[in-house]
């Protein structure tokens, strides 16, 4: 595996540990640390999102300039090799998808928290006054 492809599965693992985080209860204090401390790792962490896309454009280049390997021409070796290169791109794709989409539900939770807490303040506010 190339090392961007590790890479992009320690981010995807992390993500991934990040968002149990999130939705795992915890107690209100413990919650709006945790969520301020996610809002701020998540503006570097944006660089995900071009990456993996930069990843994805290179698997469809790569599949579309693959020699195909159909027929009798090829041997059984040639063919176990087609079939490998095939399914280590659609692993990769899916780590990609996966990177972006564990990226945005991380963003929308924390956002979401974030929004309920300044709701709460409102409310505790207006029954202040």
């Amino acid at each position: 595996m190339a090392l961007q492809w590790v890479i992009l599965t320690y981010v995807v693992a992390a993500e991934a540990a990040v968002a149990i985080l999130l939705t795992l209860p915890s107690p209100k204090a413990l919650k709006s640390t945790i969520v301020s401390l996610i809002s701020l790792i998540l503006q570097p962490l944006l660089f995900i999102i071009p990456f993996a896309a930069f990843q994805l454009l290179d698997i469809y280049w790569k599949n579309e300039h693959r020699l195909m390997c159909t027929g009798e021409i090829c041997t059984a070796a040639e063919r176990d090799r087609y079939e490998k290169s095939i399914y280590k791109a659609q692993r990769n794709a899916v780590l990609c998808i996966a990177a972006c989409l564990l990226y945005w539900c991380i963003y929308r939770i924390s956002k979401y928290y974030r929004e309920i807490q300044r709701m709460e303040e409102v409310e505790k506010r207006f029954k202040d006054e």
